[in-house]
């Protein structure tokens, strides 16, 4: 098999919501509430799971009509209460890994609300890139986190 090597990108998104930083953070504190805004397969999700902690782990699996089995594992490095969050997680489907995260999400307090920024720095694995699939994915999740927040 030849060698592909990783390619690398990045890409930095800023939203702000009415809502002060500790709303948006509980927003990606709270399990159910996670779920909501950034299940993007819902209908297919098999499993979910949220340990929301220094070391902790989110794990989110999703079975596709088509046989297809998606797996994205998180682990939180470091969580400053309505201050940041930094975590990696990586993507495999069927058993191949397509690439590797690591993501840094902070909070500010700006005019009457929040803030935020979302940066990821990506390596793509053997071939596998979806650079502007994962900003549209990112930002349709970060789209349904504001809903989330109004029903807050």
């Amino acid at each position: 098999m030849k060698h592909i090597p990783a390619a690398h990108t990045d890409f930095v998104i800023e939203r702000e919501f009415n809502a002060p930083p500790e709303a948006v953070f509980q927003a990606w504190a709270d399990p159910e509430a996670k779920r909501r805004w950034s299940d993007c397969h819902a209908e297919h999700t098999t499993d979910y799971h949220l340990d929301f902690r220094p070391f902790g782990h989110e794990s989110h699996r999703v079975a596709y009509p088509d046989g297809r089995i998606q797996q994205i594992e998180k682990v939180f490095f470091d969580i400053e209460h309505a201050r940041r969050i930094v975590f990696a997680y990586d993507i495999q489907l069927d058993a191949r890994r397509l690439s590797v995260s690591l993501v840094t999400v902070e909070f500010f307090a700006h005019n009457r609300g929040t803030r935020m920024i979302y940066r990821e720095q990506l390596a793509y694995l053997d071939g596998h890139e979806d650079r502007a699939q994962r900003i549209r994915g990112t930002e349709e999740g970060l789209d349904r986190l504001t809903l989330e927040i109004g029903r807050l």
